[in-house]
Formats: C-alpha cells, structure tokens, sequence
C-alpha cells in the first residue's frame, strides 16, 4: 500500500480520526447527518473514484457539511487554492482507496483484540449475525454492517472497531482469486471460519477449483501466520482443505460438527421454522426457515464455545435472532392474500438455490407451494448448465407451480413447455400478477434470484 503517497500523513490522518470520535465516510451525502450526531464533530471524507464517478467533485460540499477533512485523489478540488487556508482542510493523496486501506491497516494494527474472519460461498452474512449475538453475550464485539465485506467495505469496518471493543468479525467477499488474501492483509485475523465452498461467481474465480482455492486464501493466512481456523468436520471439502494446510504449520484447525454442539435440526410444530432438538433433552424453535441453516448456527456456536460462552447462552441467542434483508426471512402477507412468503432473493447461485428448494419442498407444511426463481448471476460459461440443472431438479416436483424470471432461464426453457412461464424481467412477471393473468392466493411461496434480478420488488403483490 505505498502507492498511497500518504507518507507522514499517515500519523496526521490517523490523529484526526481518533481526535473526531474515530468517524470516515466515503458518501458526501452521509456528512452532515454524522457530524449532527456527533456535536457538530464531522466524519472524514474519502473521495473515491470509479468508472462512472469522482469523489473530488463532492469533496467541497463534504467539507461545507462538516467533514472534519477530505481525503482527495491527486489533487485539489476544483476551485480550491493551494495556498489558501481553506487547502489545509484536504489531504491529496495518490490514491484515496488505497489511502482507505492503509488507514484501517495502521488502525487495526494498534488494536490489542482479536480479530475473526469469516468468508464462504453461502451463509456467511447469517453466520456472522448468529456469531455476533452470540459473543455479545458476554464481550463488546465489533462487526460487519450489512453486506460491507469488500475492498471498501472491510476497511470502513475495521475502522468502525472502537478501543473498548473486546473482539471484532469481519466479513469477507469475493468473486475472484488474490481477494481475501488482500483482505487478509488488511484485517490480519487471528480467527478464520469458511461456512462452505460452492458454485458462487464461477465466472470469475474461474469454475469450481478457482473458488476452492480463493475461499482457501484464509485458511492459508492463518497457516502461515499461527492463527486458528474453524471448519464443520462434517464437510469433507473443508476437511481437505485444513488437511492440505495446517499439517505442518504453526496454525491451529479446530473441527466441529452440530453433533458435539448438542444440537439437530427437526422439524418440530414451527412448520416452515427451523427448530432445534437439543442432545439433553427439549427442543428451540429459531426465527429462520430451511434446514441449510444448522450449519450457520453450528459454526455460531462452535466460535461461541472457544470464548467461553455455554449452550444455553448461545442457544437463546440464536432463537432471538430474525433474518432480514432478505435472506431466510419468512413473512406472512399482510394484503389479504393468504400466502406465506420465503423471502429469499438477497443473492443466488447453484450451491444455495438447490438448497433453498430442497428445504422448501420438503416442509412440513399443507397448501400449494410456487417457487418463483430469477437468473443466477455470475456464472459465465456455467450459466446455461446451472439454470437447466435448476429447470431439471423443478421437474422431479410436479407438484410445485414455478415461474422462471431472467434471459438465462429463459434461454434454457426456450421452445419447451416451461417457457409459458418464464419472464425476460420481473417487471414482466409483476405485470402478470397486477392484471390478474396470474394469481397466488392462499400458497407457500418461495422467492430466490440474485440480486440483480430485484425479485424483491414483488412482494407487495404476493
């Protein structure tokens, strides 16, 4: 990161952040509500740049709404004087996101506290939910907002983590090889945990050895730097990959599986609920639907149970805990038309999907079900193979009423007796739905896509 052109800036910026109660934003429109909140005391400003914008040319209102200072890419704003006063509110740096990166770096390096990094192909927003409240039962811990697990979202994370925190999670997102080895030098964690290896963004790791070895990446850090990684033992790919890495290195692998934890997963009297049957006897209902979720929380709790936290303790606050944002959310309509819905579209690919139908399929529960499934994005020259494998698993279920949304479904199901239902756009299919050619009344219905797709966006019409 000496690309930065921070240099001795670095001590500089690094005061001003502490001295400003530790704030940064890289969104000018976020300032003034900030340093309202803050007793007038303003965030410091990065001004990024992307193909299709320049952080510069906002850094003069960022600094108008009370940024304490402005982190600018290669020169002054517009209409700034370097020798005025009002230049010695920006710091001109190379580059502002490299300059981000190094920030949160020297950051977490003055941090006394441990530092858990998780990743995987499927689950790793509600892992680190579970294992967030788990550890807060008895710590302060630090953790990824929302989905803020890429090269921009981890250092704002890391820099989120305050001096009175016991311990931090990090979040950790890829789609190509060489990215959680450079967020693993970022965040440094002692702690790594991979939820699974899958068939997510196999157009750019490359196919499924390329996401093998780029989820991989954290387990080689914590190899070679004597950190600690979990892993289900029930997962023979993740058993593997331990295998292949901590044999002979001064790391630690820790194996679990919900068995030891003292848990299963049932069916229970919830219906489309996941519900816990617990080795001592007795049974917790969780707030989630699908059974894939029995691992999310067996990771929880295994990473509970090395910082000391009991059975009980996690188990309660596993059951207070319900999914938003889309993911494993079950919501019963609220417009009169009876359905229960299975909100599921926050992301897709073929690893999540299957399961998503899986569980869906075989809840315990009487009505008629409609899945409603939109494109998986990401997949390159996988894609026409994963979404027929989709239509081919649809069709083992005759039972289930099924709309297809997006051009790689319909491309699949072209000239075949599915394609009556398959939509180029969810704007399409919601056209249906708001004329009446298609109704959904009084039914279980599943809806999965990437994001993309935005199958969110029928919800008040289901």
């Amino acid at each position: 990161m000496s690309n930065t052109g921070l240099g001795k800036n670095l001590s500089e910026l690094y005061e001003l952040y502490c001295e400003n109660g530790g704030q940064v934003t890289t969104d000018s429109r976020t300032v003034a509500a900030q340093a309202a909140s803050h007793d007038g005391v303003g965030p410091v400003f990065f001004a990024l740049k992307g193909e299709n914008f320049d952080g510069n040319d906002y850094a003069v209102q960022a600094i108008a709404d009370g940024a304490a200072a402005a982190v600018v890419q290669g020169r002054l704003p517009r209409g700034v004087e370097a020798e005025s006063e009002e230049a010695a509110r920006y710091i001109v740096v190379k580059d502002t996101l490299a300059a981000l990166q190094e920030l949160a770096a020297h950051h977490r390096e003055t941090l006394g506290l441990p530092v858990i990094a998780l990743t995987g192909s499927n689950g790793k927003t509600t892992t680190k939910e579970l294992t967030a409240r788990i550890l807060r039962t008895k710590y302060r811990v630090a953790c990824t907002e929302g989905n803020l697990n890429n090269h921009i979202g981890v250092p704002l994370t890391l820099l989120s983590i305050r001096e009175d925190d016991d311990a931090a999670i990090v979040e950790m997102g890829a789609n190509h090889r060489g990215e959680i080895a450079a967020l693993c030098a970022l965040a440094k964690p002692d702690i790594g945990l991979i939820t699974n290896v899958g068939r997510a963004h196999l157009e750019g790791f490359g196919g499924p050895e390329g996401v093998r070895l780029g989820k991989g990446e954290l387990y080689d850090y914590l190899a070679a730097h004597g950190g600690t990684a979990f892993y289900s033992a029930d997962d023979p790919v993740l058993a593997e990959m331990v295998s292949e890495r901590f044999g002979k290195s001064e790391g630690t692998a820790l194996g679990y599986t919900a068995a030891d934890l003292g848990i299963s997963a049932v069916s229970g009297t919830e219906g489309d609920r996941l519900v816990l049957a617990l080795s001592g006897g007795g049974e917790t209902a969780t707030g989630m639907t699908g059974g894939y979720n029995l691992s999310n929380i067996a990771a929880a709790m295994a990473v509970g149970r090395y910082f000391g936290i009991g059975a009980a303790e996690a188990l309660a606050a596993v059951a207070s805990y319900v999914p938003d944002n889309n993911r494993s959310q079950v919501a019963l309509s609220a417009r009169g038309t009876g359905n229960t819905l299975y909100m599921d579209a926050y992301n897709a690919n073929p690893s999540s999907m299957a399961a998503a139908l899986d569980n869906f399929l075989a809840l315990p529960v009487a009505g008629e079900r409609v899945a409603i499934l939109g494109d998986m994005r990401e997949l390159g020259d996988f894609a026409a193979a994963e979404h027929r494998a989709v239509v081919g698993r649809l069709a083992a279920w005759p039972g289930i009423r099924c709309y297809l949304v997006g051009p790689e479904f319909g491309a699949v199901v072209s000239g075949t007796e599915n394609e009556r239902r398959a939509y180029p756009s969810v704007e399409a299919l919601a056209e249906a739905l708001k004329s009446g050619e298609i109704v959904i009344r009084d039914a279980h219905v599943l809806v999965k896509g990437s994001r993309g797709i935005a199958l969110e966006k029928l919800y008040p019409l289901l």
